[in-house]
């Protein structure tokens, strides 16, 4: 079974190794905004307590949020194990989930902000199926089109740099923190185990990393 947190800033490439994660080991990768959306359309107690909440323009609650995560890794396909994309947030929500939900690892996915923003505005997504490609870097076959299906693929409201950067310097403030939570609980030899990886690496290059790192 494995259980995993993957961290890192916007265009880091989560989003790339977290598909090829979930190919190789069969597991599904959760993210905070999937596990919101599903709760609210499964009408679910925790799920129509957290469209109150969105609807009236507030925060989810830490302990909220850890319920929803709960909730979702007891269904069937995280029978064995799951993938956390970008959570938790905070070192509040990392100590609540430690609590409550047995971790194997967490790995964290860093690069320099700049070479993040250059990455972030050339990203394009294939709405459909979440395929992510990049104009420089990852090009589709046909330029502007999904490789898989034919379709136009778009770049994201959020991958707009004055959006980017905001998000960067959100993160630094917020999420950095509980990298440097899980990295100081693996010096003392606490699970989960940590793992950091330069994301300025070829994409190859970090999957074969990872890959040996969570098989070894």
């Amino acid at each position: 079974m494995l259980r995993i947190i993957l961290l890192g800033p916007p265009g880091a490439g989560k989003g790339t190794q977290s598909q090829l994660l979930q190919q190789r080991f069969k597991i599904p990768q959760i993210a905070t905004g999937d596990m919101l959306r599903a709760a609210v359309a499964r009408n679910s107690t925790l799920g129509l307590r957290v469209k109150q909440i969105m609807a009236s323009g507030n925060l989810v609650p830490d302990l909220t949020m850890i319920a929803l995560v709960k909730e979702r890794i007891a269904m069937p396909d995280c029978a064995q194990g799951f993938l956390l994309d970008g959570f938790p947030r905070t070192v509040a929500q990392a100590k609540a989930l430690e609590t409550e939900v047995p971790l194997d690892y967490v790995i964290a996915i860093d690069a320099p902000d700049e070479e993040l923003v250059k990455r972030a505005i050339g990203r394009r997504v294939h709405p459909g199926s979440g395929r992510v490609y990049h104009e420089l870097y990852q090009p589709p076959k046909v330029a502007g089109l999904d490789d898989i299906t034919g379709e136009p693929l778009i770049q994201r409201d959020d991958d707009h740099e004055e959006t980017v950067r905001k998000r960067l310097s959100v993160f630094r403030e917020q999420t950095q923190p509980v990298v440097e939570y899980y990295q100081a609980r693996h010096v003392a030899s606490q699970k989960p185990r940590f793992f950091a990886i330069n994301g300025l690496q070829k994409v190859e290059t970090v999957c074969n990393q990872l890959f040996a790192y969570l098989e070894q």
